[in-house]
C-alpha cells in the first residue's frame, strides 16, 4: 500500500514538473500579431547589454521595435529567448543568425529577451522560451513553435511566408 501511494505521489510530482516547464501561449496561428513597442538598439544608445543577455548578439535583430517591424509589410521571424538563463536559447539564436544572413532584406528577424522586453512576452502570452513566431507581411501569425527548432524547420516556416518568386530563388 505504501509503495502504491509513493508511486502515485511520484507520478503526480513528475506530471506537475513537466507541466510547469512546458512553454505555453494562447496566441495561435491565424491570430493578428500584437503591435507593441519594444526596445531597439537606438533606444538603449547602442548598448547591447541593455537589450539582450545574448553573448554574441547581432545588431540586425534589434533595429526595429516590434510595432515598427509589423508596419513594414515584410515577414517577421520573432524569437523569444532569454539566453542569460537558457542554454538552449543561446544555441537557437546561433541558428537564427545564420538564417538572418540568408534572408537579409526579405525577412525581419527580431529577438525578444525576457529581461529586457517583458511586455512583449506578456503581449504574446509566452511563458517559457525559446518560442518562435513567424508573422506574414500582413501581420498574421502563420506559424508558432514552442521550444527549440531545427534550422531546417525555421527555414521551411520562412519559405512559406515569402512570395512565390522568392521561394524559387532560395
Amino acid at each position: 500500500m505504501k509503495k502504491a501511494i509513493a508511486l502515485s505521489f511520484i507520478a503526480a510530482v513528475s506530471t506537475l514538473s513537466i507541466t510547469a516547464c512546458t512553454p505555453t501561449s494562447r496566441l495561435h496561428v491565424g491570430s493578428e500579431a500584437p503591435k507593441i513597442r519594444t526596445k531597439t538598439l537606438q533606444d538603449v544608445g547602442g548598448d547591447m547589454a541593455r537589450i539582450t543577455t545574448y553573448r554574441q548578439p547581432d545588431k540586425r535583430m534589434y533595429q526595429y521595435s516590434l510595432d515598427q517591424a509589423l508596419s513594414t509589410g515584410k515577414p517577421i521571424m520573432l524569437e523569444f529567448a532569454t539566453p542569460g538563463h537558457c542554454t538552449v536559447c543561446d544555441r537557437q539564436l546561433q541558428e537564427v543568425k545564420a538564417l538572418l544572413d540568408k534572408y537579409q532584406g526579405q525577412v525581419i528577424f527580431l529577438h525578444m529577451d525576457q529581461y529586457e522586453n517583458p511586455d512583449a512576452f506578456k503581449a504574446y502570452q509566452v511563458m517559457g522560451d525559446p518560442w518562435n513566431f513567424f508573422i506574414d507581411g500582413k501581420g498574421i501569425v502563420r506559424y508558432e513553435q514552442p521550444g527549440p527548432m531545427l534550422m531546417t524547420e525555421m527555414d521551411a516556416a520562412i519559405q512559406k511566408m515569402l512570395p512565390k518568386q522568392n521561394n524559387a530563388k532560395n
